[in-house]
């Protein structure tokens, strides 16, 4: 009887550890399916908040469009209005009406019928060419007189040298002006001898307006195209 007694303990014993282990594996059980449906739940959340946000950001870019372009209908006239007031307001005060490398000069307006390089125009011309001598004279006298101003013996060797690429850069300067002005001299010249306004190599008429944007122009524009070509392939 004792033996049946353990026998019948044990057992019980092992099924109330089998039962303990069932009850504790269906609660992990459960406890991962809440888990999982929790992480279902935020994923779905997720692309809704992503929608929504879209949303958000279409609906934003859509009043701006808008927005924007209630404000270009409200310039437009305004715009209109300005750019058909300007030209009147530079024709009437003479603005934009210089031309050539001289300030004050307007541009020649012949007359119909008027003869190529007549006295009138020749006039004009010559009247920009010595305006245009005469300023490149004075820009050379103040050079020198600057440089007799500022020369100095720097004690610092750095600013011996500052000086002097200054002095350099503008006697290189005063070079390229004082060539400028030796072609001022031969265009003068054949205003005098009648020569002027007409092309050296091909002896058509250079032109009004081209003479006014370069003076001293002795090429027609088809001419000059063709030399500055050569200039490059000789470059080459």
């Amino acid at each position: 009887m004792p033996a049946t007694k353990r026998k019948t303990g044990t057992t019980a014993a092992k099924a109330g550890k089998k039962a303990a282990t069932r009850k504790t594996s269906a609660k992990k059980a459960a406890t991962k399916k809440a888990a999982a449906k929790k992480t279902a739940s935020q994923t779905a959340k997720k692309p809704a908040a992503a929608k929504t946000a879209g949303k958000k950001a279409a609906t934003k870019k859509t009043s701006a469009k808008k927005a924007a372009t209630q404000a270009a209908k409200k310039a437009a006239p305004q715009r209109k209005a300005a750019a058909s007031a300007k030209p009147k307001t530079a024709v009437a005060a003479g603005a934009g009406l210089e031309v050539g490398p001289i300030r004050g000069f307007k541009p020649y307006q012949p007359r119909k019928g008027e003869e190529y390089m007549n006295e009138r125009q020749l006039e004009h011309f010559r009247q920009i060419l010595l305006a245009w001598k005469r300023e490149l004279m004075e820009e050379v006298d103040r050079t020198v007189h600057h440089m007799q101003d500022e020369a100095g013996n720097f004690p610092d060797p750095n600013d011996r040298a500052t000086q002097e690429e200054e002095f350099s850069l503008e006697l290189r300067t005063r070079d390229r002006e004082r060539k400028l002005i030796r072609k001022i001299d031969e265009a003068l010249k054949r205003i005098e001898d009648g020569e002027y306004g007409y092309c050296e190599s091909c002896g058509v008429e250079i032109g009004i307006r081209r003479l006014e944007a370069r003076p001293t122009a002795t090429l027609c524009i088809d001419c000059k195209t063709l030399d500055e070509v050569r200039e490059r392939q000789m470059g080459l």
